[in-house]
């Protein structure tokens, strides 16, 4: 399949970013266990990751733990890094296939330590693909990267890597969890909420954004197909008439 193309055929969909919302609302409705819900949310994004093969987007980014989900019950976090660490240990070996480089934006270091191992070394056995590349967001915050971001551009600087005259929004990327990502140019998020809850804020400056009204576990290729539809219709002018 070909590349989506938008009205404006110089920029065309290269980067897609999900906010995969609604896992626990979508098991509840139907009197299972939250984490049954993430389960089958799991299953999703394999799903998508195909479906964007197909259509030849070469980067997507996925919101799996923000830093502010630290907050819900233990049971549930636990149960999301077990599921976390089954996804790596099984999906390895298709990364390797496709040649999908595994990028992993977030604070790795306060993560359980079999998980911390297990996205290192996928890391790691992953970073020559260029054919396609996942960013699976873990313990994300869109102002935390950007202050950290911040800090290591300052040693940068302090340490003669770059000079401040340099320092523009385009050389500041990067020092971004994403730096190997180019911008994003579709963002969408399931579940109905309207807002972008401290999701890769650098990188959505020009981004078009969608928002649906399915729960995670039920977005599936079809619908993205057709928010990929919605988006091509959308005329991207990056500021200009």
């Amino acid at each position: 399949m070909a590349k989506i193309q938008t009205k404006n055929k110089d920029a065309p969909l290269r980067h897609l970013a999900i906010i995969m919302d609604g896992n626990g609302r979508w098991a509840k409705a139907k009197g299972w266990p939250r984490l049954r819900g993430h389960q089958e949310g799991a299953n999703r994004v394999i799903e998508i990751a195909q479906a964007c093969k197909k259509l030849n987007i070469p980067y997507l980014s996925l919101f799996a733990f923000s830093t502010e989900n630290w907050q819900r019950p233990a049971g549930e976090v636990n149960g999301l890094f077990k599921l976390l660490n089954e996804f790596v240990q099984k999906y390895l070996k298709t990364l390797h296939e496709d040649q999908v480089r595994l990028v992993i934006s977030g604070q790795l270091e306060a993560l359980p330590t079999l998980t911390q191992t297990l996205l290192k070394d996928a890391i790691n056995a992953t970073a020559s693909y260029q054919r396609y590349t996942l960013n699976i967001c873990v313990n994300y915050g869109g102002q935390d990267e950007i202050v950290r971001a911040a800090k290591k551009a300052m040693h940068a600087i302090q340490n003669g890597v770059i000079h401040e005259v340099d320092l523009t929004s385009k050389t500041f990327h990067q020092f971004l969890d994403s730096a190997v990502l180019p911008p994003i140019d579709c963002m969408v998020r399931t579940s109905g909420e309207l807002r972008i809850s401290n999701f890769m804020l650098y990188q959505l400056a020009y981004a078009e954004l969608i928002f649906v009204s399915l729960y995670w576990p039920d977005f599936k290729e079809e619908s993205l197909f057709k928010v990929l539809k919605q988006y091509a219709e959308r005329k991207r002018r990056f500021g200009q008439v």
